[in-house]
């Protein structure tokens, strides 16, 4: 398997490279401190065809293939988290309604989400549910044809700005996921600021009372909410994030090679010194092998394989690691200059404790691969003959 980027892949992460290098990192920072990314740059994004990336072109997209998707995440997220997590949740929401979405969805909202004249967010998470999908709070209660909405969700990416939100709901007891606009009464929405990480995400809180939509706002079936509709849209989201960890370990790899060969110490270049060396290498090391696995799982769903979707849990599991391991030695590398905002080390280490926690958190991660790993074991024991050794071991 050819891992290595095609001619037209290579064009186009030139292409976000530069517009990210222009338009994005020399303002990263001021996203952070401010906690919110500025219209002006929705805008940009949006005449650069940077938010319509993943839907077909027949739907006013710009049909780009999962690798080279991944790529835009990657570079995109070397200069900035927030600006990455803005495509993220956005896609995840024009994905799914690509795959679900009824012909009348399609034509309604794909065309605003692909010009960025509307913004997308997912709204799952609530005060008290995470992980635990199935036990979401927020309800749908049919009446004569439209759904009455009560709930909160909590931590939504973009919330704030927002003008669609995919959000999943309990129906006739059943999860089920509804298109919801901003503008509908009963819905009502609080800024959440003071985060750790990833500061101008614009996180926001989402209230529901008593919200009447449309019968026709259901996206998929009743009851179909959680392995259809947010199981598309959070494998997508999943992918995104890897590849925008591998982006922050870039990112620190770069910053800590460029203060390692400048900074002296003790009559010496930091680069110089043995310890430093292991810390930059185990990075190199580690941020190779996670754009390998990102590699290989947007080779996979560009193939249709159907094992895509444990690969993007190993490759999100490995980056987030990766990216964490990176920001952690970049700081060190740093030292007390790290602990400032004054260096982007310190904003990438608190991004990327977000990024272990956020898709997926690493430790429901471990336990879908640990699963998965007994499965392809249990397989591999019935198709095959045991080995001489286990056979002795055995005896």
């Amino acid at each position: 398997m050819d891992f290595s980027l095609n001619s037209k892949q290579l064009l186009a992460r030139d292409e976000f490279r530069e517009f990210a290098a222009a338009e994005i990192a020399p303002h990263a920072g001021v996203f952070d401190r401010e906690e919110r990314l500025p219209a002006e740059l929705i805008e940009k994004l949006a005449t650069h065809e940077l938010l319509g990336t993943i839907i077909p072109r027949d739907m006013d997209g710009r049909g780009l293939d999962m690798v080279t998707y991944g790529v835009l995440n990657e570079e995109i997220g070397r200069c900035c988290s927030s600006v990455r997590s803005l495509l993220t949740v956005h896609d995840m929401v024009s994905h799914t309604i690509v795959r679900w979405g009824s012909e009348t969805q399609k034509r309604k909202w794909l065309p605003l989400l692909a010009s960025g004249n509307i913004i997308g967010a997912l709204a799952v998470s609530e005060p008290t549910t995470g992980s635990d999908l199935s036990h979401v709070q927020t309800t749908a209660i049919s009446a004569n044809g439209s759904y009455i909405l009560q709930g909160t969700k909590k931590w939504i990416s973009f919330g704030q700005i927002a003008g669609l939100f995919l959000v999943l709901a309990r129906c006739e007891g059943k999860p089920t996921a509804f298109l919801i606009e901003r503008d509908r009464p009963g819905v009502s929405i609080e800024p959440i600021s003071g985060i750790l990480g990833v500061r101008a995400s614009m996180l926001a809180q989402i209230n529901f009372a008593d919200c009447e939509i449309p019968g026709s706002n259901v996206i998929g079936r009743i009851g179909w909410g959680i392995h259809s509709s947010i199981s598309t849209a959070l494998s997508l989201g999943r992918y995104g994030v890897a590849w925008g960890c591998v982006g922050i370990a870039q990112a620190c790899l770069d910053a800590s090679l460029a203060y390692a060969n400048e900074r002296r110490q003790f009559g010496a270049n930091l680069k110089q010194h043995q310890l430093i060396k292991q810390l930059l290498s185990d990075m190199f090391t580690n941020v190779s092998a996670a754009r390998l696995l990102c590699l290989q799982a947007g080779q996979m769903k560009d193939a249709s394989d159907p094992h895509e979707v444990m690969q993007t849990f190993v490759a999100k599991y490995f980056a987030s690691r990766t990216a964490m391991s990176a920001a952690t030695d970049a700081v060190q590398i740093h030292g007390a200059n790290g602990c400032s905002s004054d260096y982007p080390v310190e904003r990438y280490f608190r991004d990327a404790k977000i990024m272990e926690i956020i898709e997926g958190s690493n430790q429901m991660q471990q336990l879908t691969i640990a699963d998965y790993a007994y499965q392809q074991w249990n397989l591999a024991q019935q198709q095959a003959p045991r080995s001489i050794g286990e056979v002795e071991y055995a005896g």
